[in-house]
């Protein structure tokens, strides 16, 4: 790690956008947050429902760099920070001058910020017509495809970054880590080789890797590189720009994954600075390949060592429980609903909360009448504690009750 990443990780708040602290935002405040902007904007055109894409333009350097968040309308960490370096060329301190002025001398970036603005009105992963975007780089059947296309091809950009979300359960390798970053140089062909544009790009991630790991040590992935002839990454590195894909997963107790979001500032303002000075040269494809592999090794509770009754004996299981959030009427705020995931031996698996219940029975709340009437809200309650079913239920240690109320472990 560079004492500049730690500068930018210990003086983020100083950048950080004070209206965004949620991921539930929509395409008039990306709007309202742009039009206060003193850098240059473009409008690229608009998306299937008419909402306005733009792009923000900062540096007048050789180099160009194109960078998009929320392909994925659902998929907001990263649009997040992109306004927090907004924010950073901004500033006008003497501490960050230096860098800012480096930047803008070297590069010129390309911010869209949103490119998926009508997914983003009902916060899910599609386009308007259905459509994922990010199967859409051939067949452009979404205007937004057709935008991003054009602007990969007009700009010719030295790098393109592409900026995601991915599902909270991702592990960094076969471990109890969450993957709260991951990264992939996308394959070109199908034999995924390596070209001079993918390797630079491999490059640029393994110094993002050694930065990051200082602050969430070993819970980075890369994900597997499988060619995906309709997929924007790896299109575009067969068009010729080197292509970083940056994943944002899961963290403890950050569910509006504002401390991802940091990581993000970091990461690409360390990515920019690297290429901007071509330190990233001395990294190499062996450092990328280090990175473990982004696996699915994780519940959200997994729950060990349980009994369960049977006329015929006792028997224990392991139990892995998952949590799926639900929009609410108008994309601003979500519920959560909970669904037993697996049952049987899970000892392969982590969870990202634990519980040993050891010499704990299984129980249907509907055996236990007052805890039933606490928590109506949440029934009915199953009988049978079985795949598929909502997580509630009583786990039963004769002095100790412990409740799971559709996934959450309830403190008695």
């Amino acid at each position: 790690m560079t004492a500049l990443t730690e500068t930018f990780f210990q003086n983020y708040e100083q950048f950080k956008n004070p209206e965004l602290n949620h991921r539930r935002f929509k395409h008039t405040k990306v709007v309202e947050l742009l039009n206060k902007l003193p850098f240059e904007k473009v409008s690229l055109g608009k998306s299937f429902e008419g909402r306005e894409i733009q792009k923000v333009v900062i540096g007048n350097g050789p180099k160009k760099i194109l960078l998009w968040s929320q392909m994925h309308g659902n998929e907001a960490t990263a649009t997040m920070a992109l306004f927090d370096i907004f924010n950073f060329f901004q500033n006008t301190s003497g501490e960050f001058l230096e860098i800012k002025k480096l930047l803008e001398s070297k590069l010129e970036l390309h911010f869209i910020p949103m490119l998926n603005p009508d997914g983003a009105e009902r916060f899910i992963r599609r386009t308007a017509q259905g459509i994922d975007m990010n199967r859409d780089a051939v067949a452009l059947k979404c205007p937004e495809s057709e935008i991003l296309k054009n602007q990969v091809l007009t700009l010719t950009p030295e790098f393109s970054f592409n900026l995601h979300d991915q599902n909270i359960r991702y592990s960094a390798g076969a471990s109890n880590k969450q993957a709260t970053i991951s990264f992939l140089a996308t394959a070109y062909n199908e034999a995924r080789e390596w070209n001079e544009n993918r390797t630079k790009a491999a490059q640029v991630i393994a110094k993002m890797n050694a930065d990051l790991q200082a602050f969430i040590p070993n819970a980075i992935g890369r994900f597997s590189d499988e060619f995906e002839p309709r997929a924007f990454g790896d299109n575009i590195q067969k068009w010729g720009s080197s292509l970083i894909l940056i994943e944002s997963g899961g963290y403890p107790n950050d569910t509006e994954k504002q401390f991802i979001r940091k990581l993000n500032f970091v990461a690409i303002l360390s990515a920019l600075e690297s290429i901007a000075l071509e330190s990233y040269t001395s990294y190499s494809i062996e450092n990328y390949s280090a990175i473990v592999q982004n696996e699915k090794y994780l519940f959200d509770l997994k729950i060990k060592n349980l009994t369960v009754e049977a006329p015929k004996g006792n028997f224990e299981i392991d139990l892995g429980v998952n949590l799926e959030e639900k929009n609410n009427s108008d994309a601003s705020d979500f519920s959560v609903t909970s669904v037993i995931e697996d049952l049987g031996d899970l000892s392969v698996f982590w969870g990202i909360k634990e519980i040993d219940a050891e010499g704990g029975l299984l129980k249907s709340i509907e055996a236990y009448p007052s805890i039933k009437e606490t928590y109506k809200q949440y029934g009915p309650f199953p009988l049978e504690i079985l795949e598929g079913e909502k997580a509630s239920f009583v786990i039963d240690k004769g002095n100790e009750l412990i409740l799971i109320i559709n996934g959450r472990i309830i403190e008695k």
